[in-house]
């Protein structure tokens, strides 16, 4: 596999779960990062982290759902870094409800962060990806649920469907840039986000935890297992230094065999 020597990566919701995994495995393997996330004292703390352990990397203040925020930490980047090779839209959260019972701020809020987003942040990163043709590689974060449906989950699955539309498209238009796109579709990862899901579903579906788990979030693996973050961010290396834009505009599961296409 090819090093990320010399390429600059922006990296959103890095702070921690599958963001900062990717943003560790992309330092070790030689590229600079940039740890965006809403909260600057932890995307601070990440960093220095990464530094600490011989890597390069910044600490970026960002609301995905702002645009001058999100245009303002781009800039950033490439000022403290001199340009942007990779964008990882990872930043999420998760809210789960009936649809009958779903508050519509809360509708609002999740397609605003997973697609207002992944739409925003590519916007911003295009401005120097394009510039003279350089190119680069954008990698959403989506799901399972990018394809496959849960419930208690519309908004998410609506947003998550919706990712594989933006980077379908970037992949027709970014071709004549020399930038391609590629979503991420995870299994169940047990990081904060799905500890959170564990006793919310429990409650709702009026099950214990441990049903949750079994027999909702593992129940359609091949071997019971969570897809791990170190799944995940192998998967974000590969894409990173695939040689040629041959997977450009697919959608990679990485699910236990959750979900097969």
């Amino acid at each position: 596999m090819a090093s990320l020597d010399g390429k600059v990566a922006l990296i959103t919701g890095a702070a921690s779960g599958l963001g900062k995994a990717i943003a560790e495995l992309y330092a070790k393997n030689g590229a600079a990062v940039a740890i965006a996330d809403i909260n600057q004292q932890a995307a601070d703390a990440t960093a220095a982290e990464i530094e600490a352990a011989g890597g390069k990397a910044i600490g970026i203040a960002m609301d995905v759902t702002d645009e001058a925020a999100v245009n303002a930490g781009t800039d950033k980047v490439v000022a403290a870094f001199g340009h942007l090779d990779i964008l990882i839209s990872n930043a999420g959260v998760q809210i789960i409800n009936p649809i009958e019972q779903f508050a519509f701020a809360d509708w609002k809020k999740m397609l605003a962060i997973h697609l207002d987003g992944g739409f925003l942040t590519t916007k911003a990163a295009l401005q120097h990806m394009y510039k003279d043709d350089r190119g680069g590689i954008v990698i959403y974060m989506g799901s399972v649920h990018s394809h496959e449906a849960s419930k208690l989950k519309s908004a998410y699955v609506t947003a998550k469907h919706g990712l594989l539309g933006l980077a379908r498209t970037l992949a027709k238009e970014g071709a004549a840039h020399n930038v391609r796109s590629h979503v991420i579709c995870p299994g169940f990862v047990r990081t904060p986000l799905v500890e959170k899901q564990i006793p919310e579903q429990a409650k709702e579906l009026g099950i214990s935890e441990a049903d949750v788990i079994k027999n909702v979030m593992l129940k359609d693996t091949v071997d019971g297992v969570f897809t791990t973050v170190e799944d995940i961010a192998q998967t974000a290396l590969y894409l990173a230094t695939f040689p040629s834009a041959a997977l450009t505009g697919q959608s990679i599961v990485v699910s236990h065999g959750w979900y097969m296409q």
